[in-house]
């Protein structure tokens, strides 16, 4: 009696950690979400000192990831290469695991309160594109 007890508890066992196990495989098998955001900066040291910090604090602090900066406006910006077209001032592109995430932190009182900041000195278009797997 006592085997029959503990095949079946090593059965409910391994069909626990295998219900986990996938739902660790779908998770990672998500594609990840980039926020491209172009910016038009129309005061570089104002943007640079009162709000880039600030955003990009909120960012990390929220779980995202920047990809690239560039353009005016400091914080680390590299430069942009206009290939067709005119280029932004300043481009940001940003990581995100999911939309949710990238939302929450978008609607976030930490980053709402850095953009009250942010449009003093600058104009933001941005757009969210689901990434490849």
């Amino acid at each position: 009696m006592k085997t029959k007890y503990t095949v079946a508890l090593s059965m409910l066992a391994g069909v626990a950690v295998g219900a986990v196990a996938i739902q660790g495989l779908h998770a990672q098998g998500k594609p990840p979400i980039y926020l491209v955001t172009e910016i038009d900066v129309t005061n570089p040291e104002g943007y640079g000192k009162e709000f880039a910090p600030k955003a990009q604090a909120s960012i990390k602090a929220a779980g995202g990831r920047q990809i690239a900066i560039g353009g005016a406006g400091g914080a680390g910006a590299k430069g942009i290469t206009p290939i067709a077209g005119t280029a932004p001032k300043r481009a940001v592109i940003q990581q995100w695991d999911s939309m949710d995430a990238l939302m929450a932190w978008y609607n976030g009182t930490d980053y709402k309160a850095a953009l009250e900041i942010g449009q003093k000195y600058a104009t933001f278009r941005r757009y969210a594109i689901e990434g490849n797997q």
